[in-house]
């Protein structure tokens, strides 16, 4: 039996001690468990949660569970007034995306996972649809779909390749953008693809990523070392290491207002803003989150100096990205 633990709760299989509304435990395996982690977007959240429930559900069943990483802004009374068949945690303290999103598999019953930002607002064949394209191909090992921004923009963090130093200095430097059609000049964001038809990708963003219980579980589920950020390609990582593909499904489209938590986005800036304090946190993270990233993967691959110079790079750039928010 999986355990997650903290000091404000524990958390077993069909057993938690927490604050959780009283729907029961499915009696049977569900072929799909929506997680969804929640921090002060509750306006959002009740659109996402509405969007779900109006669509087309999975022949085997669904479930939805809200891991709330303690908002102050009332979404916890919203979705257990307004959502009584939602699954609701509700953390005291922020354990930050990746522990959360343990949480909630620590709960779940489905044979698959789809982790959902509560930013996003599905269509009705979201989850159907992407599921049964999973069912059907065991070598694929994660899923995303086409994520697109209000303005109609797709989402380029949701198309990506892994940062290797090279990827990184082509993006960083320009030069993705003078040869935006070449491999090996833009494998960051891989913008040459053809988007309209099905394809592997090397890394996908949480914001929805569909894939398989069993894996998760071999996998040993999210790194917790990360708080906010960079989890998801760590994630990404592991599994084409473990030999799976992860595809880009461009055939559904989900609507995502992007950064609605962290307030780093401009995306979102005209719907959330979230405080100083928080945004200031959460570029210490993605800095951070580089750093383990680097560090867990690349440091062993490449000769010291490169490594050296990375890491430099990535502390000159956070510092710039963590001095805008502690000055705006």
């Amino acid at each position: 039996m999986r355990r997650v633990t903290s000091n404000k709760f524990v958390i077993e299989r069909d057993k938690l001690t927490a604050v959780m509304n009283n729907t029961q435990p499915p009696l049977r395996p569900l072929d799909l468990s929506v997680i969804i982690v929640s921090y002060n977007t509750k306006q959002l959240l009740d659109d996402c949660l509405c969007s779900l429930l109006a669509a087309e559900a999975p022949p085997g069943g669904l479930e939805i569970i809200v891991v709330d990483n303690a908002s102050k802004d009332g979404s916890v009374a919203m979705v257990r007034e307004k959502y009584p068949q939602v699954r609701l945690v509700a953390s005291e303290v922020n354990k930050g995306f990746a522990a959360a999103n343990n949480v909630g598999t620590a709960v779940a019953h489905g044979q698959y996972f789809l982790f959902l930002n509560s930013d996003t607002r599905v269509d009705a064949d979201a989850l159907a649809q992407p599921l049964a394209y999973m069912q059907d191909n065991p070598d694929v090992g994660a899923l995303t779909v086409r994520l697109i921004y209000p303005n109609g923009q797709r989402d380029p963090d949701n198309h990506r390749g892994f940062p290797t130093p090279w990827n990184a200095l082509c993006h960083f430097s320009g030069l993705s953008r003078l040869f935006p059609k070449r491999p090996r000049f833009n494998g960051y964001f891989q913008s040459y693809a053809d988007f309209s038809q099905t394809h592997a990708v090397e890394v996908i963003a949480g914001s929805y990523m569909l894939m398989p219980r069993a894996l998760f579980d071999a996998l040993g589920g999210w790194d917790e070392t990360y708080f906010f950020y960079g989890e998801d390609i760590d994630f990404c990582y592991r599994i084409h290491q473990a030999g799976y593909k992860i595809i880009y499904y461009p055939h559904v489209t989900v609507l995502h207002y992007k950064g609605a938590s962290s307030g780093l986005r401009k995306e979102s800036a005209d719907i959330a803003r979230p405080p100083k304090e928080t945004r200031v946190k959460v570029a210490q993270e993605s800095v951070r989150a580089m750093q383990v990233f680097y560090r867990k993967f690349y440091s062993q691959q490449y000769p010291a100096i490169v490594t050296g110079f990375v890491l430099a790079g990535i502390q000159v750039r956070g510092w710039f990205r963590v001095m805008k928010h502690k000055l705006t």
